[in-house]
């Protein structure tokens, strides 16, 4: 990583790295580079935290029946925020910090968060190490159910991601017995999904975890796309559009963009709900790998590139943000962490006073 070490250094030198060195840096793996044995205790982990009480007010959220739906909680009420285009990276990146922080803290998980490959899956997600429902994966597939159709695409061709064979409830391996309470919203693409009886969707609706594990969504986020993404994009504009799919690539099978085929690789309900998506623990795997990529591309030039926005392209499909001074913007977590700049949150060596300090192997 000479790019790595080069930015590193020159932040020492200039004594602007908050103590965050390759010394103490954390590594963020991917997930089938763990031995079983750590994945198991990642799966243990999140359902400690699916145990645990919630600190968000259940008066607001009566559906809120865990810390893990804290989280759940937080991205209901803001994910227009969450994917403007101040928003989709550098908050994110914060977010799922938070919830690493939350493992390890408050579950003893001695990890940290985890990324998918989505190459190392693309072929069949059904018998990977991440979704075989084995003890040391996260679940396996969902039921068949007849009505579940996939995912529209209006615009694209083909104009649906196509359902798998899934999209009723997951039966075997982790998660399985999940209680999934939060949800559905309008935004749901589930079928045969029971109705909250709240309109926003946060009242107390338990049910099970729906998956459709699905080879047609995650062929759109193989390792040429991700190769193209970092290497043909100079400009921030064209790395924020090319990872959203916009304007949809053409003469591709499966055009999703890799920000939409990552959150589809099984989401059905809550994940397949951009509401409710952290409610199935893959969505952190996919922010996560998303935040690799962004890292990635950032340290191609990255006195260039940190601290690059994009806003320029009014027809972008994520809501649009603009701010006189955006670096200097407030990401507020609200009950899930204490609020910081934007700024702090394009640079995971040593972003919020150094509490951010890790890379990608």
């Amino acid at each position: 990583m000479p790019k790595v070490e080069a930015w590193l250094a020159k932040k020492i030198d200039a004594n602007k790295n908050n103590n965050c060195t390759l010394e103490n840096v954390v590594v963020r793996r991917e997930w089938s580079d763990l031995s079983e044995t750590q994945r198991q205790e990642y799966v243990a982990a999140v359902t400690c935290l699916m145990k645990l009480p919630p600190t968000v007010d259940t008066t607001r959220f009566p559906g809120a029946l865990s810390r893990y739906d804290d989280f759940v909680a937080y991205h209901m009420t803001h994910a227009m925020q969450l994917h403007d285009n101040l928003h989709l990276f550098g908050a994110h990146k914060y977010y799922v910090w938070l919830f690493e922080k939350a493992l390890r803290e408050e579950c003893g998980y001695t990890g940290y968060q985890p990324y998918m490959n989505y190459d190392r899956y693309a072929e069949d997600p059904l018998n990977s190490p991440l979704l075989n429902g084995n003890a040391s994966s996260l679940g396996g597939n969902g039921v068949l159910e007849p009505a579940y159709k996939g995912v529209p695409q209006p615009g694209r061709t083909p104009n649906i991601i196509k359902s798998g064979g899934g999209g009723g409830c997951v039966t075997e391996g982790p998660f399985s017995d999940m209680v999934v309470s939060l949800g559905p919203t309008s935004m749901s693409m589930g079928a045969n999904v029971p109705k909250n009886p709240r309109a926003d969707g946060t009242g107390k609706n338990p049910r099970c975890l729906r998956r459709d594990v699905n080879r047609n969504a995650i062929m759109g986020a193989t390792a040429d796309r991700a190769y193209s993404l970092i290497t043909n994009n100079k400009e921030m504009d064209g790395f924020y559009n090319q990872l959203l799919g916009t304007p949809p690539p053409k003469n591709d099978s499966y055009p999703w963009g890799i920000h939409t085929a990552g959150h589809y690789v099984a989401a059905v309900d809550p994940g397949g709900d951009p509401m409710t998506s952290p409610g199935d623990p893959l969505f952190y795997f996919h922010h996560t790998s998303l935040d690799r990529l962004w890292w990635i591309w950032q340290m191609q030039d990255v006195d260039k590139r940190l601290n690059a926005i994009p806003f320029a392209n009014g027809s972008m499909t994520m809501p649009m943000k603009r701010a006189a001074e955006p670096m200097d913007t407030m990401v507020d977590m609200e009950w899930l962490g204490p609020p910081i700049k934007l700024v702090e949150t394009h640079d995971q060596l040593g972003g919020n006073g150094g509490a951010f300090c890790y890379v990608y192997v």
